[in-house]
């Protein structure tokens, strides 16, 4: 064989299915033997101690976006993709958005020139359809599938992004008949505002009541209502940031009668309640909690620990949707309008550096998960669902070595200054957490090492999609 330009020696090789020791070789970017021992190589780094699991896929960040009220988002694709690495990642999955009135394929082409050249990790867009015209519908959806962009998400509130029931059935259609993936945003659009409205008349409007108007009684209803509209038109569908026990009775409901319906999960549903959103005595630093579905009770954490051990989740993805808490010109969260009432505290919260660790020290430190469950949930699923696997996700010969070196030993104390992401907080600020990404490799090279980035030029590179192995069977 011919000599290797780098081996990653003696660490303990973790995949969603297996764990022992042996050498990794890597020529060209690309895994090409695994092995007890390789001595004919150009570079050597000693993994002895460690764990070598696959990067991290995060399959739902937010970077970038523009918003309907101006609010700006504090991360582009430079920090973003910063700040995943840090954390573990090689790839992430950002969102594409249509704003309403626009040519979705124009919509694309915007975000490839926002993240050109900005990339420190790799890239695929998902879609987010807001308008689903008879020729985004006939023209442009299909064609954009064809072209490797083979999942899109719709939303089922926000007034921006809205879509009826006949138009999620239409998008749906076209999905079915393109073999591609929806995902979806499950809450219920009118319960939300009459609890809204109900609230403010009361003058509940601290961010707290975020949470309330949010109730899981509307994600229950919507999720349902989408897996309805998923058997209807025979699709599979993604239920995006699961809250909660009830919307995760729906998806089991639905995978009993042996529907396609897959689930993910985000760090806030185990690590935040909806009392982080009171901040200090109702004050207004519960903004800083502020997402959608937002935190919920124990109870809740306790049924998302369960999704994530029975299986009932496939995905553990961050839903990073950074913005400022701090900002010139009203753009951040806590701005004036914001402090009149909660309905205006732009919705989201920064996590995809922290996203790893979290589930690290929370699951597998503490013994509620595998080490092996936790690469199905961080890596492999998420290729296997988005149409990546095996090129991405796993450790075997012939898979690009996207690979992140884990300490499970090392304890770290979560801190706003040590960081890499746009924004001036993080929701998990003096979180103590076990288990930490030494270093992060992509495609064979080195993108970051104790935290700090090894090369200043961002060589991520955007990925074109198959179809889903697990939503479609394989012809």
């Amino acid at each position: 064989m011919a000599k290797c330009d780098l081996t990653i020696r003696g660490g303990t090789i973790v995949t969603a299915t297996d764990r022992f020791v042996a050498d990794i070789g890597i020529r060209d970017g690309v895994i090409v033997e695994i092995s007890e021992s390789i001595t004919d190589t150009s570079e050597v780094i000693d993994a002895t101690g460690l764990h070598v699991l696959p990067g991290g896929i995060d399959a739902h960040v937010h970077l970038d976006q523009p918003t309907s009220d101006g609010t700006k988002m504090a991360d582009d694709f430079a920090t973003g993709t910063l700040s995943a690495a840090a954390g573990g990642n090689t790839t992430v999955l950002p969102f594409a958005m249509q704003v309403k009135g626009t040519s979705l394929r124009q919509c694309v082409e915007d975000y490839h020139r926002k993240a050109e050249g900005k990339c420190f990790t790799d890239v695929s867009f998902h879609l987010v359809i807001s308008d689903p015209t008879p020729f985004v519908l006939g023209q442009e959806l299909p064609a954009l599938v064809r072209d490797g962009y083979t999942s899109f998400k719709v939303f089922m509130t926000y007034d921006d992004l809205v879509l009826n029931d006949q138009e999620l059935l239409e998008v749906f259609d076209v999905a079915r008949q393109e073999e591609a993936l929806v995902m979806v945003h499950a809450e219920g659009n009118d319960a939300i505002k009459f609890m809204t409205q109900k609230l403010e008349s009361e003058g509940h409007n601290a961010p707290y009541y975020h949470a309330e108007a949010h109730s899981q009684i509307a994600e229950r209803e919507a999720t349902h209502r989408a897996i309805s509209h998923a058997q209807l038109t025979d699709v599979p569908v993604v239920i995006v940031h699961v809250s909660g026990r009830d919307p995760m009775e729906q998806i089991q409901w639905a995978r009993r009668r042996g529907m396609k319906v897959f689930a993910e999960t985000c760090p806030q549903y185990i690590a935040l309640t909806k009392e982080d959103l009171k901040g200090l005595n109702m004050d207004f630093q519960g903004a800083k909690y502020v997402c959608s579905p937002p935190p919920r009770d124990t109870d809740s954490q306790n049924a998302i620990w369960e999704g994530l051990s029975d299986g009932t989740f496939d995905l553990f993805s961050s839903d990073h949707c950074p913005f400022y808490f701090d900002a010139p010109n009203e753009t951040g969260k806590n701005n004036n309008r914001a402090r009149t009432s909660f309905k205006w505290v732009p919705n989201g919260i920064p996590g995809v550096e922290t996203r790893l660790p979290i589930l690290f020290s929370e699951g597998v430190s503490k013994g509620r998960i595998s080490i092996e469950r936790f690469v199905a949930l961080t890596s492999s699923n998420p290729a296997r669902l988005y149409g990546l696997y095996p090129k991405k996700g796993t450790l075997t010969i012939g898979s690009d070595a996207d690979i992140t070196l884990w300490d499970d030993c090392r304890e770290v104390t979560i801190r706003q200054d040590d960081l890499h992401h746009g924004s001036d907080y993080t929701p998990y600020e003096g979180m103590v957490v076990k288990g930490w990404p030494v270093r992060t490799i992509l495609r064979g090279k080195t993108i970051m090492v104790e935290g700090k980035v090894s090369d200043e030029k961002a060589t991520g590179q955007h990925l074109r999609r198959g179809k889903s192995e697990l939503g479609y069977s394989k012809k």
